[in-house]
């Protein structure tokens, strides 16, 4: 199994470019983001790690370098890394479709380790993990579940749609032929210039054309926050992270 992380972006919402470094180096604890992340996939005996990396790339890799994990982790530059996370999404292709299974994840995450271990020992193939405590609004990518099947995935919904809904978490698990699938739909969204939307669509289009072959883990109740905002660094700090190092 081989795990996908994407950390390429600026994290505008956070602050002024140049004046922030990459979300996933924000320390909690005296640990960043990226280096939860990797132990946690250690410690489900992941041993392969390929990072989308843009801004600020040399510290992410300085990161790496200060954890020892080079000889398991490995970097790929997306040098177009302002334009989009489909575009970095493409620049790993060649990795996504090589895996025999694959993990997706978003750098930008707190999160439980026992979140990770959902997707490592599910017997979903093709996995997307759903909270169904979340705050209703526009920022939430939400998951929507109809008679059993994942129907919608994306921020924007129709209310008629589903029996109900959660948020995304932002990791996935996807077998070979999925993933391959994903490269390949990426890079129809590159040639047809809609590098400009986020990644999750190009899975929203797989998901809706063959619904039946997706499922998800709920994973509601265990401690987890995507950062975006800085209100969220001081959630994750005081409410999120209290909750993680309890466990």
């Amino acid at each position: 199994m081989k795990a996908i992380i994407l950390a390429a972006g600026v994290g505008q919402r956070l602050g002024k470019d140049g004046q922030i470094q990459p979300k996933c180096l924000l320390k909690f604890n005296g640990k960043s983001l990226l280096e939860r992340h990797l132990i946690y996939l250690r410690h489900y005996q992941i041993d392969e790690v390929v990072i989308a990396v843009g801004y600020q790339a040399e510290k992410i890799q300085d990161e790496i370098k200060a954890l020892g994990a080079e000889n398991w982790v490995t970097t790929v530059y997306n040098p177009d890394y302002t334009k989009g996370s489909v575009i970095s999404l493409w620049a790993l292709r060649q990795d996504v479709a090589a895996a025999d299974d694959l993990l997706l994840m978003d750098a930008d995450v707190l999160c439980d380790r026992y979140i990770i271990e959902r997707l490592v020992k599910t017997n979903i193939a093709n996995c997307f993990l759903l909270d169904r405590d979340f705050e209703v609004g526009d920022e939430p990518v939400k998951l929507c579940v109809k008679d059993g099947y994942l129907v919608e995935f994306r921020k924007q919904v129709a209310l008629t749609l589903y029996d109900f809904a959660g948020e995304s978490v932002g990791f996935f698990r996807f077998e070979n032929a999925i993933a391959r699938q994903l490269a390949s739909r990426t890079e129809q969204y590159i040639n047809n210039g809609l590098h400009h939307q986020p990644y999750e669509e190009v899975i929203r289009d797989l998901l809706l054309e063959t619904p039946e072959i997706f499922g998800y883990e709920d994973i509601t109740g265990l401690p987890w926050i995507e950062i975006d905002f800085p209100e969220d660094i001081q959630r994750a700090q005081n409410e999120i992270l209290p909750q993680i190092e309890m466990t």
